[in-house]
């Protein structure tokens, strides 16, 4: 009788586990490398060359200042001696005002917020709706239920080569994987 109680008790705990088990069975999962599929897309060339001439300028800038305070710490380094101090006093004061001047431009340009990483989430955005809009459309045609980017901070422990979608996602948004530059 008590075995007759817990076989009834757990059937339905069994019955939800194999359904369970089966649904997950017919579930499709696949990925794609972002980076592998922004490497091949010409617009994406034009995006790094853009930011690469925007960020050169800067960085001749930071240059120009680098010699500007190191001609500063020279000259002082040279006349130390003969200043008072209250001249050496303001020439350091002074080195120190380009030396932070420096670092807000630095941060201005390259920091978290700068304008560097504003300007490339600015170019980016269109391309990465077109992939989005290629990923969904090719999940969709294929009954994907899942579809995972492992370019990112997500990694795979381990992927098959068959579920890889990348290049699916590639001839979605017209371009030929074996034909496009790396």
């Amino acid at each position: 009788m008590r075995n007759h109680k817990f076989l009834i008790l757990s059937l339905p705990f069994l019955l939800l586990t194999f359904v369970q088990t089966a649904t997950a069975q017919e579930q499709k999962i696949g990925y794609i490398d972002s980076d592998y599929i922004l490497s091949k897309m010409p617009e994406y060339d034009g995006v790094q060359q853009t930011l690469k001439r925007l960020s050169q300028g800067w960085k001749d800038k930071i240059d120009e200042m680098d010699s500007e305070i190191e001609q500063l710490n020279k000259e002082f380094d040279a006349k130390e001696i003969l200043y008072t101090d209250e001249v050496r006093k303001q020439k350091k004061q002074e080195i120190e005002a380009e030396k932070k001047q420096r670092e807000q431009y630095l941060q201005d340009k390259f920091g978290s917020d700068g304008e560097y990483f504003q300007r490339q989430k600015e170019l980016l955005e269109p391309i990465q709706r077109k992939i989005m809009n290629a990923v969904n459309t090719v999940a969709e045609r294929n009954g994907f239920d899942y579809v995972f980017d492992r370019a990112g901070d997500f990694k795979f422990m381990y992927a098959r080569q068959q579920w890889n979608i990348s290049d699916d996602v590639l001839i979605e948004l017209g371009i030929d994987p074996d034909q496009a530059s790396n």
